[in-house]
């Protein structure tokens, strides 16, 4: 079997100037402590192969992103508004009453009950307690709405949630924006 032999018959280290002219698009400057060395035997030539690779630290860089994170950090979210927060639970307990009155063959005959469970127990909590403008809609409240349904043993518990999910996603932070620009 004829082996192609890529070093110097006396050369078993390929050093980095040897790589950088065996591979010119590669950029030598990013190679630290490299070498390749390789065994030969009659038969079939076994590679063992060491690259460390370093990419040098950009200092500016470095101190741009860690004032990035930090004006990240001290952004504080606004505190809930208990205002804002009862306008937007009657604006929800509205639609859901509406939508789920539509479809009663999922809710029966147990829809304000329903209602009142998403609306009072976990929507208005989270309102007045956690919510503080756009980027502070959590998905938790909504899993709760779900999760109490069916503790009840009520009908629909998915499909109200999933109902009350999509009302918020549309209008919550919107309003919650039209109610701080009027201001």
């Amino acid at each position: 079997m004829a082996s192609t032999n890529l070093l110097p018959s006396s050369s078993n280290t390929l050093s980095p100037s040897r790589i950088s002219t065996l591979i010119p698009s590669l950029n030598i400057n990013s190679i630290s402590k490299s070498f390749l060395s390789f065994s030969h035997s009659s038969a079939s030539p076994s590679f063992r192969t060491s690259l460390s690779f370093t990419r040098p630290i950009n200092p500016s860089l470095v101190a741009e992103q860690s004032r990035f994170v930090c004006r990240m950090c001290e952004y504080k979210f606004p505190d809930p508004i208990p205002e804002f927060a009862e306008s937007e639970t009657e604006k929800f307990k509205e639609h859901m009453l509406a939508r789920l009155t539509k479809k009663k063959q999922y809710f029966g005959d147990s829809v304000q009950e329903i209602v009142d469970i998403c609306t009072e127990q976990i929507l208005n909590q989270f309102l007045r307690t956690e919510y503080g403008g756009p980027g502070t809609l959590l998905v938790i409240p909504f899993i709760d709405m779900a999760e109490a349904i069916k503790e009840k043993e009520l009908p629909g518990s998915p499909q109200a949630a999933r109902a009350a999910v999509v009302w918020a996603q549309n209008n919550i932070d919107k309003d919650w924006e039209k109610w701080n620009a009027e201001d």
